[in-house]
């Protein structure tokens, strides 16, 4: 069943099963109130079992670019055009959060983000790997985050 996150009112619905539930309900809100704010769209996640395509695609990039898989399950997932931008989103038991960013147009910018719940520490399959900036967030406490560019079609 499909949710419409609510960035007023922060819910963990979904998202249950995290240790960081509360967290994680707040980089989800986080992300949904960007969203809102810069395209209009109402950010829609969906449980995994139901949208195995976008969890396939973007596990298919991690496998592909980087040879990273990720040991936590994926919990819920979205993916949506804005902007002629692909997006999928997949946010993880662990509080762990996926996004790619596809431009459809050949000559845009395609990169992954990875950004970590407040709380959680960094996963196994990133640490060596990566280096996580931080910034500040009402609604979701300290985000840590990293990226890297997409260098194959997809």
């Amino acid at each position: 069943m499909s949710y419409t996150v609510d960035f007023t009112t922060v819910s963990t619905t979904g998202l249950e099963s995290s240790p960081v539930a509360d967290a994680l309900a707040g980089l989800r809100a986080n992300e949904a109130r960007y969203y809102k704010n810069k395209y209009d769209h109402t950010f829609v996640t969906h449980p995994a079992a139901e949208v195995p395509e976008t969890v396939a695609w973007v596990t298919d990039i991690l496998q592909s670019e980087r040879d990273i898989v990720i040991g936590s399950p994926v919990l819920e997932a979205t993916e949506f055009e804005v902007a002629g931008i692909r997006m999928a989103y997949l946010f993880y038991e662990s509080g762990l959060s996926i996004n790619v960013m596809y431009t459809l147009d050949d000559a845009g910018k395609r990169a992954v983000g990875f950004k970590l719940s407040d709380g959680m520490e960094v996963p196994a399959e990133l640490a060596d790997r990566f280096k996580f900036a931080r910034q500040r967030s009402k609604l979701a406490g300290t985000i840590r985050g990293s990226y890297f560019t997409i260098k194959n079609e997809h």
